[in-house]
């Protein structure tokens, strides 16, 4: 597991006829992430945020830095299996976004975000990772907000594309409640069933064949964030949080909240 990176991220909100047709291109020029196989795998992730939901303001008004907690697991079958996940910092400084990140058994990384101590036996950079965690619980008073789940494809590049990495996000579903990754809650569309959430990762550039393939496709990049779509469409904070789904799912954003 990398444990700390840099790179760029380019999100795209895309209806899933598209994706198909972005998929048989990307065939002929990067393989599928050796991990996860043509069938992709499950991704849980919770989030954590302070009272004041700092981190979704943040994102909502454009911070140029800012930062997020939150733990993440992929599930082979059931989340009441999990008994491992990543503890990990996301940070965006303008276009860049830099990880850090520790893996960590569920119960000592819930501890951890719950204010606790960093587990001992931590080599030098996992302590660090849990000493910052530690501090920006300790700041910011965070506590879990919201949990989302969905279905990932991967494809990773090798030898000239090195660095780059493009993923499908589909069946994208969120809660508000129930805020434990092995808990088997429901769960609600934040997403629409048909439609997906694509993103382009580079170290440094992204290469001219995948500018060239997005184009021809008219892919119009999107600043959305799978954690405040699933605050502003299941527990809307104000009216800016409109923001968030206004004109990327027409109509959408009102049935998923009922």
């Amino acid at each position: 597991m990398i444990r700390r990176f840099n790179r760029y991220e380019l999100k795209y909100v895309l209806p899933w006829a598209k994706c198909e047709a972005l998929l048989a291109d990307l065939n002929h020029h990067i393989p599928v992430d050796r991990n996860g196989g043509r069938a992709g795998y499950q991704v849980v992730s919770l989030y954590y945020d302070s009272p004041e939901y700092d981190f979704f303001w943040a994102k909502v008004e454009g911070i140029r830095f800012r930062r997020k907690v939150r733990l993440r697991a992929y599930v082979d079958r059931n989340v009441e299996d999990i008994s491992e996940c990543t503890v990990e910092i996301k940070q965006r400084i303008n276009r860049t976004v830099q990880k850090r990140r520790l893996l960590l058994p569920l119960a000592q990384a819930e501890r951890l975000c719950a204010g606790a101590p960093p587990p001992a036996g931590l080599d030098r950079l996992d302590r660090r990772v849990a000493e910052e965690v530690g501090y920006l619980v300790r700041a910011k008073h965070l506590e879990p907000s919201a949990i989302t789940a969905y279905h990932r494809r991967a494809f990773e590049g090798t030898h000239t594309n090195a660095g780059l990495r493009v993923t499908f996000d589909t069946d994208v579903r969120a809660r508000v409640h129930a805020l434990s990754l092995d808990e088997n809650a429901e769960n609600r569309h934040i997403v629409p069933p048909d439609w997906a959430i694509m993103e382009v990762k580079a170290n440094e550039a992204v290469p001219s064949w995948m500018i060239s393939l997005l184009g021809r496709h008219e892919c119009q990049l999107r600043r959305v964030s799978k954690y405040c779509l699933a605050l502003a469409t299941l527990k809307p904070l104000a009216e800016r949080a409109s923001l968030v789904t206004a004109g990327i799912f027409p109509t959408f954003g009102e049935s998923a909240r009922g």
